[in-house]
């Protein structure tokens, strides 16, 4: 079994595991998310821990079971803390401005970005060149993060475009006559 599989995760104060036909559900208090299971993962819910075994001794079912604890662990997290991601600008003129589920980019374009936020996900911008990416899923966290980023991704020879706040960028040297 894997090293991650074999791990239990312990369930903090306010976070429940409910196992169906099929489906895992946690509810907290930012949420509740749903996960299917897979049918070489054997789920249990003992007390306040969770626990992962392989329902055959194949190696898709060990793979599986490291996996979904992963997945699990995530949706414990996200329903109890919540996730998110910081963004910055990098740019003259590039900013942000966040409005309800919309997401207002000036990245050097002729034209203004407007960013459709999927359910679950807010955007705060603290600061006209920061963003913050804030939900309980985070797998939908950091792939609207992504598609963010997309739109202008760093340059590597000075450095503009949107990248994530702890990302370094490696700027190369210009061409030389």
């Amino acid at each position: 079994m894997s090293r991650i599989g074999k791990n239990p995760i312990a369930l903090p104060d306010k976070v429940e595991v409910a196992i169906g036909p099929g489906e895992v559900t946690v509810k907290g208090p930012l949420g509740t998310l749903k996960q299917r299971l897979s049918p070489d993962v054997k789920v249990a819910v003992e007390g306040r821990v969770v626990k992962f075994e392989t329902a055959n001794g194949s190696q898709q079912a060990n793979a599986m079971s490291g996996t979904m604890r992963a997945i699990v662990a995530n949706m414990v997290n996200g329903v109890g803390k919540g996730f998110e991601k910081k963004l910055s600008l990098v740019g003259v003129g590039y900013r942000a401005q966040a409005q309800g589920n919309k997401l207002n980019l000036s990245l050097g374009f002729s034209h203004p970005i407007v960013h459709m936020l999927p359910d679950g996900i807010k955007a705060e911008t603290p600061t006209q060149t920061e963003i913050v990416i804030k939900g309980i899923d985070r797998q939908k966290v950091g792939q609207v993060a992504a598609e963010i980023r997309a739109y202008k991704s760093p340059e590597p020879y000075k450095g503009k475009g949107v990248r994530y706040a702890d990302e370094k960028i490696t700027i190369k040297e210009t061409k030389k006559k």
